[in-house]
């Protein structure tokens, strides 16, 4: 009790500037020039370079990296940047965006702007090979074709798959946090795109269900990336491996069908709403683990996304894995323990770290042992100090959250607030004591009196759910 006093007395004396600061931040954005916008200004600048409609930039880049370009290291599949251009054996989106651009390839694989720029350079020369003209290339929807040859595909199927994914990005809209603190947007829109050839190709998620767990669709792995086996008869199945792909639901596909890959895993899940793809029969043996042992007694569960960032593991995407890994549980009798559901960084010699550490375990096992009860519509917490409220995480302040027990209704990965060691990037859903508007309104977790840094809890431990 005594060190709980310390710290939040210790957070009392800040708060003031933590205050001060978003505070200026808001008047500085009134009283002068719009704040910097890296990101948003790249964008605009690509789109304009490249005569490429400026919001499908954005939310091609959003359906691949959710706008991080992970400090220049590579994808699973070779991809680098916001714009996921490949390098790989048998793809050189790279490579073309330097000959395009005259860009670097050390640029565009560690520079944000040269990066975007490269994206929108490839992009607009696959609709260059299509004949888009002027005119064309003012509608987003004609550029279907154009966004599913960017994607490389491994079939016309996969690169459907991926347009679809990109397209739905555009009619939804994205408000993406950048971890500068920028939020890149897109507004929702009604659009109908123009899927040419494509229309004649098999939307894979209308597909057959798979043999082994109906709830999935079947897109079949290359056979250079598997071990044909008859397990359970040959193999025991005593484990199922928690995997993160480091790239995107639709890359992931087509790179297990990529025979240079020499990987895959049985199943991949969606990040958006938790669909299921399975490439790999459960009788055979997929390379996932990196452990021949491990490998033939285990079931490989992939999870769209990337290890450093929390946005894509959403419930959708936790409660789909749980009840095919309860399944897979219930029919090879696996217990539904940690012992036996491991993450890829508990195989013995894995040189992985996934599902890294903004993995939720405890709400994931939950839903695994038979937790189906929804979550609950409000969370209460209490909060050392009044906290500000904005409109979207780091927007503009629109009112405040009073000191005290409060409720929020969920969280979502956002702009760092941070005072000296105390930080926090969680931000959460709430309706403000004071202010206009003052519903659905968004504070920071690092005013919650109870947890330590990057937690977002409730005042019973329970993590509170992503919006």
């Amino acid at each position: 009790m005594q060190l709980t006093r310390m710290r939040m007395s210790c957070r009392l004396t800040v708060i003031l500037s933590a205050t001060l600061t978003i505070l200026l931040g808001v008047l500085g954005q009134s009283a002068s020039a719009a704040p910097a916008a890296p990101l948003t200004d790249a964008f605009a600048r690509a789109a304009t370079a490249y005569d490429v409609p400026r919001d499908l930039l954005v939310a091609l880049a959003y359906a691949e990296t959710h706008l991080d370009g992970h400090d220049g290291r590579p994808s699973a599949s070779g991809g680098y940047g916001v714009m996921h251009l490949v390098s790989n054996p048998t793809t050189h989106a790279l490579e073309q965006a330097a000959k395009i651009t005259g860009k670097s390839l050390t640029a565009l694989r560690t520079d944000d702007a040269a990066n975007i720029l490269g994206g929108a350079a490839v992009l607009r020369a696959h609709a260059d090979e299509l004949g888009l003209d002027a005119a064309a290339r003012k509608d987003a929807g004609r550029w279907y074709e154009a966004v599913a040859g960017y994607g490389n595909a491994s079939s016309p199927e996969v690169a459907r798959l991926y347009a679809d994914t990109v397209y739905d990005f555009l009619g939804r809209g994205v408000q993406a946090p950048v971890r500068s603190g920028e939020v890149v947007t897109v507004r929702p829109r009604e659009i109908r795109p123009d899927l040419g050839g494509y229309a004649r190709t098999p939307d894979l998620n209308a597909q057959v269900a798979s043999a082994d767990y109906p709830s999935a669709s079947w897109v079949a792995a290359s056979s250079s990336n598997y071990t044909v086996a008859g397990r359970p008869s040959t193999y025991a199945i005593d484990r199922v491996v928690i995997h993160v792909t480091q790239g995107s639901y639709a890359g992931t596909i087509s790179w297990f069908q990529n025979p240079a890959a020499q990987v895959t895993a049985h199943y991949v899940v969606r990040s958006s709403d938790g669909a299921v793809t399975q490439m790999v029969r459960e009788k055979d043996v997929a390379w996932h683990a990196g452990n021949w042992s491990y490998n033939t007694r285990s079931i490989g569960i992939e999870h769209e996304g990337y290890v450093s960032d929390a946005s894509w593991f959403t419930d959708a995407m936790y409660r789909a894995s749980a009840a095919l890994t309860r399944n897979i549980c219930d029919r090879y009798g696996i217990p539904k323990d940690r012992a036996h559901i491991i993450g890829h960084v508990e195989v013995p010699g894995a040189d992985h770290t996934d599902p890294g550490s903004y993995w939720d375990w405890t709400k994931y096992m939950q839903y695994v042992t038979g937790g189906t009860t929804p979550p609950p519509a409000k969370y209460w917490v209490d909060t050392f100090a009044a906290a500000p409220g904005h409109s979207s995480p780091g927007g503009t302040q629109t009112g405040t959250l009073n000191q005290g027990t409060n409720y929020v209704y969920c969280r979502t990965w956002g702009p760092n607030v941070q005072v000296g060691a105390d930080y926090n990037h969680w931000w959460l859903k709430t309706d403000l004591d004071s202010g206009s508007p003052w519903q659905n309104q968004w504070v920071s977790a690092y005013y919650l009196a109870r947890w330590g840094n990057d937690v977002a809890k409730d005042n019973s431990g329970n993590d509170i759910r992503n919006c």
